[in-house]
């Protein structure tokens, strides 16, 4: 799991995957010590994935990971691997989409703000958190998982983190992201949920959890009852060489 690139907690399981010029396999982690339990060879192609999340009965994997700028194939793939009880040719689905505000698709390497990866499923909707190169803030979008046909989102709300988002994860009305700098620093926010349904407009904490060099790149984020799971992709630059690794963060420990 050297680039493992998003977490996710279905009936208590916790799955991950490689992202682009890996597999296309999800595979199930144990998550008190992060060794594969299961994998399993999905239908979809893994162009570029980079966060998964589920509605309690199936996975969905986001096909959306865009440094240049420049993709036009933007998708949510959805599927039901270990559900017995569910066809997999039902759940086999594919959400395409795009952003209203992008209007130029000329490659503009890590210096654009049509990247993403991260979303969380809630209230039926998949919802999409960005990763903004040029202006290092968070937007929020919503897909429906109602239709297949290719749809057009609108921003909701941003907000300016200060560091580029690579997950997020919904618990018990509370938005928890993850991401890092160009100076490699890696940042925990959280975010509350008002009643309209958005989550930046409501007090935050922000929490610095390291470096990059030392603890990895930070790439996943699972929270359950228990706690918060964080999972790091391997990270190597120059001396530095910091191997992929899972976290754990007791709620207690967030002052």
């Amino acid at each position: 799991m050297k680039e493992t690139s998003g977490l996710t907690f279905l009936r208590d399981q916790l799955y991950t995957f490689n992202d682009s010029g890996n597999t296309n396999e999800i595979f199930e982690i144990d998550k008190n010590n992060g060794k594969i339990l299961k994998k399993f060879k999905t239908n979809f192609p893994n162009k570029d994935w980079e966060a998964i999340t589920n509605d309690g009965e199936s996975l969905y994997i986001g096909d959306f990971g865009n440094n240049a700028g420049s993709r036009k194939d933007l998708a949510i793939y959805k599927t039901s691997p270990f559900c017995d009880n569910i066809s997999s040719v039902d759940t086999d689905l594919k959400f395409q989409f795009n952003y209203s505000e992008q209007k130029d698709f000329i490659v503009n390497y890590l210096n654009h703000d049509f990247d993403a990866e991260a979303m969380i499923f809630l209230d039926g909707n998949i919802h999409l958190f960005t990763k903004e190169w040029a202006s290092k803030n968070i937007s929020h979008y919503i897909i429906s998982v109602q239709s297949t046909e290719n749809q057009t989102i609108s921003k909701l709300e941003s907000y300016e983190t200060g560091f580029v988002v690579t997950d997020a994860s919904y618990f018990e009305g509370k938005l928890y992201v993850v991401g890092y700098t160009k100076k490699a620093k890696v940042y925990l926010m959280v975010f509350e949920e008002n009643q309209d349904g958005l989550f930046f407009s409501e007090p935050l904490k922000k929490y610095k959890l390291g470096s990059a060099l030392t603890i990895g790149q930070v790439e996943g984020i699972a929270v359950n009852k228990d706690g918060i799971y964080i999972s790091n992709e391997r990270f190597v630059k120059l001396i530095f060489n910091a191997k992929q690794s899972l976290y754990f963060i007791p709620f207690h420990q967030l002052k």
